[in-house]
C-alpha cells in the first residue's frame, strides 16, 4: 500500500522497493510502473524536505561549468569582456555584477539564483 513517507524507516523501505522494481523488466503503464513512479515522487519529496542540498558557491559553479564544457579561463574572460576581471572574479576580489551574471547565465547556463548568492 502506498502512503506518504513520514520517517526514515518508511523512507528506507521505499528505497528498497524502488530497487526491487528497478531490477525487473517493467512494462510501461502497468501497475508496477505506476508504483515505481509514485514511490519515486514520494522519495524525492522526502529527500528534498529532509536532506536538502545547498546551492553551490557562485565561483564553484562557474569553475565546475567551465570544466564540464571543456572551456578555459581565457574563454571565461571573453564572456566577461575583460581578462583582468576574470582573475579578480575567480580569486574572489571582485563580486559579480548584474551584467556579468546575465552573461554567465546566457553563456554557461548557470541558474541566476546560483550566481546571485553572496560569497
Amino acid at each position: 500500500m502506498l502512503r506518504p513517507i513520514k520517517n526514515n524507516t518508511h523512507y528506507e523501505t521505499s528505497l528498497e522497493r524502488i530497487y526491487t522494481l528497478l531490477q525487473r523488466e517493467i512494462v510501461p503503464n502497468s501497475d508496477e510502473s505506476d508504483e515505481l513512479e509514485i514511490l519515486s515522487i514520494l522519495v524525492k519529496e522526502y529527500e528534498n524536505k529532509n536532506f536538502p542540498v545547498p546551492s553551490p558557491n557562485p565561483l564553484e559553479a562557474i569553475r565546475f561549468r567551465l570544466d564540464q564544457m571543456n572551456m578555459s579561463e581565457s574563454e571565461l574572460a571573453a564572456i566577461l569582456g575583460y581578462r583582468s576581471r576574470k582573475s579578480e572574479i575567480l580569486s574572489g576580489k571582485r563580486k559579480l555584477s548584474l551584467s556579468m551574471i546575465r552573461k554567465l547565465h546566457d553563456a554557461l547556463h548557470i541558474p541566476a539564483n546560483v550566481l546571485i548568492q553572496t560569497y
